[in-house]
């Protein structure tokens, strides 16, 4: 059994949670382009109805008011570059504007009588697709208000000469109850979904951050090698020319202490390149092979906390008919590193006293088992660990709820199965299981996995 030293713990990345995000920006253009097809839509039916229906309407005062949206729409586009974002108030105006320009037009064309009543939804389903919560709650009630002032108060809907079409009370009730019922459903349904989509890609670009980091590291640790090996002969021909100096220069020599100054020196710089070329105590060179359970115990070395004790350990390793299996010997690679390590950081996180890391493994698997004796998954919780923005410690703005999301899709990438749950007498259990085969990996792949490490790091 070996128990974890004591070591800085790593510095983790602050982000705002999701739900209070101000960095909206919506493209200039495509809300442009939507209010263009409004307005060519709203000409043509109020031409059509008036001219080829023959149906009388207020004509004028509702192409005036298609000719505003039309004129904004052009100074938009003059007084802002073709490809300028709108923060997140800034479209919002843009939709509210569009949303009330359709409720004048419907309050001259009959209100919630008129088929195209329908279309009060649009503006507040645009916006719960690109703007945040609360700003989307907002235009939702203003669309409800504009409904329900409609269903009140509005001009006649258009008719042929001489006939008046009135739609029985009951009709424009149940018009207004499908309109508000369809607003807040729709866009409360279309913004969750949006949102969901929103977080798996933020959740999603912090993987790539994070095995990023890992990769810079590996890569630089490689780079560094790769100088040592290289300064070596260089600096072994100066420790020779420097002990020949010491040993013909005479002692009294005015030249003397310098020679032996740049001996201890070369010596210096030998050391220093030795400590680059081989593996520290307990540590091992970006990209060489390890023991399975050695990897394991490097991915939990950097996470620590007062009064929790790590202690690792391994499995017995048999074959089906009782003899012995070799230990796998694996790629360090940063997703595994950095995937254990955030599962471990986060069993120390709430363990009370003590976290044991299990290896095991046989002929055709091998597996880690974490397991902590802290209060374990909330049983809400335990069905979606994993996803992105879960987390138990919600309330605390610095636990965004993305370590065991992260951890999970870097170990995927590398092949591994994971699986959650909670021990009898308390505590949480996380195991994580490969195939032999493609956690051992392969040679060649391994060489151009270091190659390319090293031509980033350059």
């Amino acid at each position: 059994m070996l128990v974890s030293g004591e070591k800085p713990k790593p510095l983790k990345a602050e982000a705002p949670p999701p739900g209070l995000r101000s960095d909206v920006a919506v493209s200039l253009r495509m809300l442009v382009l939507i209010r263009w097809v409004a307005v060519i839509g709203q000409a043509a039916t109020l031409i059509v109805v008036r001219y080829v229906l023959g149906f009388a309407l207020p004509l004028s005062a509702a192409l005036g008011v298609v000719a505003v949206s039309a004129l904004l729409n052009v100074v938009a586009w003059i007084t802002n570059r073709a490809g300028a974002r709108l923060g997140n108030r800034e479209a919002a105006i843009y939709l509210a504007f569009d949303m009330l320009q359709l409720g004048v037009l419907l309050f001259l064309t009959g209100g919630l009588q008129n088929p195209f009543a329908m279309l009060m939804l649009a503006p507040v389903t645009v916006s719960a697709t690109i703007l945040t919560r609360r700003t989307v709650a907002g235009l939702s009630a203003l669309t409800v208000a504009a409904i329900t002032v409609l269903a009140v108060a509005h001009l006649p809907l258009p008719a042929p000469p001489n006939a008046v079409i009135a739609p029985a009370p009951i009709y424009v009730l149940g018009m207004w109850m499908a309109l508000v019922s369809s607003s807040l459903f729709i866009t409360g349904y279309n913004w969750s979904v949006a949102e969901e989509a929103r977080r798996m890609r933020d959740a999603y670009a912090a993987t790539q951050l994070a095995l990023a980091r890992e990769q810079r590291v590996a890569a630089v640790g490689a780079l560094a090698a790769a100088a040592a090996h290289q300064l070596g002969s260089p600096l072994a021909t100066i420790a020779v020319v420097a002990k020949e100096l010491v040993r013909e220069l005479p002692k009294d020599s005015p030249f003397a202490e310098d020679a032996q100054l740049l001996l201890s020196q070369s010596e210096r710089c030998r050391t220093i390149l030795a400590e680059l070329s081989h593996a520290r105590e307990g540590e091992a060179m970006p990209f060489n092979r390890m023991p399975f359970s050695a990897i394991v115990q490097s991915a939990g070395e950097a996470h620590h906390r007062a009064g929790v004790r790590v202690v690792y350990g391994t499995g017995a390793g048999r074959d089906p008919v009782g003899g012995a299996v070799a230990e796998p010997v694996v790629p360090r690679g940063p997703e595994i590193l950095h995937g254990l390590g955030n599962l471990i950081g986060n069993a120390i996180e709430f363990a009370r006293h003590e976290v044991s890391v299990t290896t095991s493994w046989s002929e055709d698997t091998a597996a880690v088992d974490i397991v902590d004796d802290g209060p374990g998954f909330p049983p809400p919780m335990l069905a979606r660990v994993g996803e992105p923005y879960i987390s138990a410690r919600a309330d605390d703005g610095a636990h965004m709820g993305l370590g065991i999301f992260i951890a999970q899709s870097l170990l995927e990438r590398t092949g591994a199965r994971l699986s959650f749950g909670n021990v009898a007498d308390g505590g949480a259990h996380v195991v994580v299981e490969w195939r032999r085969t493609q956690l051992e990996g392969d040679e060649q792949q391994l060489e151009t996995a270091t190659t390319a490490m090293v031509v980033a790091a350059k």
